[in-house]
């Protein structure tokens, strides 16, 4: 039999998003960036050279969440989240409302990878369109902007 002679890269099926410790099966998931600055060019006076410095001010990008609408316990628990923050008739809580969690990204039912993220508030929910001829599954998707991610495993 023959022996592999490379490092097999993980597939970027097999994951889920934990929210407060609850497991939440999700369908795709973006914005996975640790992190980014923008860049000060600073010329130096009565030089060609224009020296390259970080702002200091740090970015994330938007968490995207895709998921499956299935009438299960999680319909329940993203419209909690989601009416706790804009209520219609009351006193809305808007991004006070923060959630700490996890993308986790698992490989043969093992978790290999762990991406924190910190604060997170739902921005926007949205569902995917009805129409009569399409075969298409229904899905939510949820925008969470966030405090910060980190890879921590």
């Amino acid at each position: 039999m023959a022996e592999l002679t490379f490092q097999e890269s993980y597939r970027t099926h097999g994951f889920m998003v934990e929210i407060e410790g609850t497991q939440c099966p999700v369908t795709k998931v973006t914005g996975l960036n640790e992190g980014m600055t923008e860049t000060i060019e600073q010329p130096d006076g009565g030089s060609p050279v224009v020296h390259k410095i970080a702002s200091g001010i740090y970015k994330f990008d938007t968490l995207v969440i895709e998921r499956n609408v299935d009438g299960s316990r999680f319909d329940g628990f993203f419209k909690d989240w989601f009416g706790e923050m804009f209520q219609l008739n009351g006193n809305s809580q808007t991004s006070s409302v923060r959630r700490n969690g996890a993308v986790i990204k698992m490989e043969n039912g093992q978790e290999v990878l762990r991406f924190a993220f910190y604060g997170a508030w739902v921005k926007s929910s949205k569902f995917s369109d009805l129409e009569a001829g399409s075969a298409g599954l229904f899905k939510q998707t949820l925008e969470l902007e966030h405090e910060g991610l980190e890879r921590v495993s």
